[in-house]
């Protein structure tokens, strides 16, 4: 019996210890105060907290990004067509490289697509890597913000250019009726200055019977986009013997060229070339932008009595006029007409940027300015002073 009892005891023991230092039962639960579960509830709900901060401020980073960098869609790329077109454009043509190793057949609009594309990757370089990585999802949300971005900026240049242009004809036509700048169904053909400059340039506004045909919209006198408009024009002057002689040189297209891409101040002086300001980044970004032409569509906008943005007004469809400007300049016929647009274009620079002379600096020329000759006098005092000890 005592045998027996000597050897339950200890197993007794053990299993009626201090039930704060209790062994777990099986289902491995182990004793805790609520004050210490309630401060570790406490640091994970902070932690997830801070965690949704960082991401909803990392979201908001990208989203102002995006929206900043699809400004210069419109204005530098196409006014018209989708960026869902123009990438859909450019893997048909890489899948038919692959295949074909050639790629020929093409349309003129999947031309213009693709060339749509090139000038959106060299404006956004960043963006050909990010649909290659990026999931749907993600391609999605980027170009949504993309578009946001870009039309916010169509809607912030159209309504600019609808103030400034009123101003402009103001003071340039002194016609009889001013134009308001908040009203704009006084203009287009009903106004006279206005109609002038909208009129296609092979029919004389000065005509009664045209002004009176082009206003009661006959058949005779249709207003589309197959004629080039009068205010396209240098001097607002129209020579048929050579439909090219001064196109897109006139003063409102620069002065709405600098209201967009340089300030609208700088539109003031429009007669003379630029000032040459910060010559060198802008003569970069010009080469990129004077190629496109949505300066001449919106000038045509604010010209017309048309108050909110829209692809057709009457019979003059907007975006068949944005790609024969573009045509113009991007689809050329041959040399000779390449050049004519390769000095169209240096015109364009100057007039907007000024002119750049850094190529006649020469190493004779530079050799005889202050700089360099005040470091050889510097030089000669000290080769002087050697030779005197």
């Amino acid at each position: 019996m005592s045998d027996s009892h000597s050897q339950s005891a200890p197993e007794h023991d053990v299993n009626h210890t201090n039930p704060n230092y209790a062994i777990p039962d099986i289902s491995g639960v182990v004793p805790t105060t609520a004050e210490a579960r309630a401060k570790r509830r406490i640091a994970t709900l902070e932690e997830e907290i801070q965690t949704m901060r960082q991401e909803r401020g990392k979201k908001q980073r990208k989203t102002t990004y995006y929206v900043a960098q699809g400004r210069a869609i419109r204005r530098t790329t196409v006014l018209y067509a989708s960026l869902e077109d123009l990438i859909a454009e450019n893997d048909r043509r890489y899948e038919v490289h692959e295949v074909e190793g050639e790629v020929e057949g093409c349309t003129v609009e999947q031309d213009r697509l693709q060339r749509g594309y090139l000038a959106l990757t060299h404006t956004l370089p960043w963006l050909h890597h990010k649909l290659a990585v990026f999931d749907v999802e993600e391609c999605e949300d980027m170009l949504k913000k993309l578009k946001r971005g870009a039309d916010a900026a169509r809607g912030d240049d159209t309504s600019t250019l609808k103030d400034l242009i009123a101003a402009w004809i103001n003071q340039d036509f002194r016609g009889s009726t001013l134009l308001r700048a908040d009203n704009k169904q006084s203009r287009g053909f009903a106004h006279d200055i206005c109609g002038k400059l909208l009129c296609p340039a092979e029919w004389d506004w000065g005509n009664p019977s045209v002004r009176a045909g082009i206003r009661d919209r006959t058949s005779d006198y249709i207003v589309s986009e197959n004629s080039w408009p009068l205010f396209l024009y240098e001097n607002y002057s129209f020579s048929s013997g050579d439909l090219e002689k001064g196109l897109f040189m006139s003063k409102i297209l620069v002065q709405a060229f600098k209201a967009i891409f340089t300030s609208p101040s700088s539109a003031r002086e429009a007669d003379g070339d630029g000032d040459g300001a910060d010559i060198l980044e802008n003569n970069r970004r010009a080469r990129r932008a004077l190629s496109q032409v949505k300066v001449k569509t919106c000038v045509r906008f604010a010209l017309s009595s048309v108050s909110s943005w829209r692809t057709v007004d009457g019979d003059f469809d907007y975006e068949a006029f944005w790609n024969s400007v573009v045509d113009f300049f991007e689809d050329v016929p041959g040399p000779v007409a390449q050049r004519k647009v390769d000095k169209l274009l240096e015109w364009w620079t100057r007039k907007v940027f000024g002119k750049n002379h850094r190529e006649d600096l020469t190493p004779e020329v530079v050799s005889r300015m202050s700089v360099t000759a005040l470091a050889q006098q510097r030089k000669a005092l000290e080769d002087a002073a050697f030779d005197s000890e």
